[in-house]
């Protein structure tokens, strides 16, 4: 849910997952024909995951982080891990890269880059995110809501940003 001034969307559980669904069905839409999904840790982890259920494809991952400042609200300096985790060894061939969204369009921007300068096996990139916003830089190939005000996105999961164990344990009285 967009708020009336248009500086926050809101998303549920429900309309999250709903979100990946329509991913999965732009990428299969467009006919290509992918060997591997790369998700961006942490935001692509949960889409990654889904569209490899769905399109039976290995998951690999690669950590990024560029959020820490006021609990992740302030983007701060990018870090791109040296390394990719994967079940096949080394990535190869045609890769779908996957986050949640292109905010500034900074990270997936530079990952790109390093992927095509540092990973020569790679032979076809291309990116997957559920929202853009205006302000990005990077325009992924596919993309499910272009948002034009820029909101900043509340995903369904972020409230355990701030949970810790102990409040995990007053909850369930363990």
């Amino acid at each position: 849910m967009l708020t009336d001034d248009g500086k926050h969307l809101y998303v549920s559980y429900d309309e999250y997952h709903n979100l990946i669904e329509k991913l999965a069905i732009k990428v299969h839409q467009s006919g290509w024909e992918f060997d591997t999904i790369l998700c961006l840790a942490r935001g692509g982890m949960r889409p990654g995951d889904i569209l490899s259920r769905v399109f039976d494809k290995p998951l690999a991952i690669m950590s990024t982080s560029s959020y820490r400042a006021n609990a992740g609200t302030v983007q701060g300096h990018l870090d791109i891990a040296r390394y990719i985790t994967t079940p096949k060894g080394e990535i190869a061939g045609k890769v779908l890269l996957v986050d949640d969204l292109a905010d500034s369009g900074h990270t997936l921007k530079a990952v790109m880059d390093q992927l095509r300068n540092n990973y020569p096996p790679i032979t076809e990139l291309r990116s997957a995110v559920i929202w853009t916003k205006q302000a990005s830089i990077f325009t992924p190939d596919y993309t499910v809501e272009f948002l034009p005000s820029n909101p900043w996105i509340h995903q369904p999961f972020e409230s355990y940003d701030s949970l810790r164990p102990q409040q995990l344990l007053d909850k369930w009285k363990v």
